[in-house]
């Protein structure tokens, strides 16, 4: 089984795969897709492309997405809803099924603490899959624990 995680944001986004498989969890793939464009709507299309691109790469049985939860600035949170529902249009027109949680349910999830830091996270991915560091930025590691997350949630169901 492969599992996409995804974590959002409005220029950018980190993407983990992971892959279960005889009751073993192992790293596949991981990085940022960047829209660099300056117009609002060209970077949705380019999101919407770079993500396609992935999930024809990995051919993903499931997608687990940061929801948003709380926003301190409501610009960005508009931002970063418009490429969550690019995102969630994708997986849905490939009929994926997709799964939503917020940073808390992932934090909890993965660490046992709702409000772990970005460093607990990090490391928790990093013991769990026995991997060392990706040299890669936090998002990455975020979309890696939804990734995570997305598995336990349905091993425990």
């Amino acid at each position: 089984m492969i599992i996409l995680g995804i974590d959002p944001g409005s220029t950018r986004a980190g993407f983990g795969v992971i892959k279960y498989e005889n009751k073993r969890t192992s790293f596949v793939d991981g990085g940022i897709i960047t829209v660099k464009s300056k117009d609002k709507n060209q970077r949705l299309v380019d999101l919407e492309k770079s993500f396609e691109d992935i999930l024809n790469k990995h051919h993903p049985d499931m997608v687990g997405i940061e929801n948003i939860y709380f926003v301190k600035n409501q610009k960005t949170a508009l931002e970063v809803a418009q490429s969550r529902g690019v995102l969630l249009l994708s997986t849905k027109r490939r009929f994926i099924p997709t799964y939503e949680f917020t940073p808390r349910e992932i934090k909890m999830g993965l660490t046992g603490y709702g409000t772990a830091d970005k460093k607990a996270i990090t490391k928790m991915v990093q013991i769990i899959l026995k991997i060392g560091d990706l040299k890669q930025p936090d998002d990455v590691y975020d979309a890696i624990a939804i990734a995570l997350v997305t598995l336990y949630s349905l091993k425990n169901k």
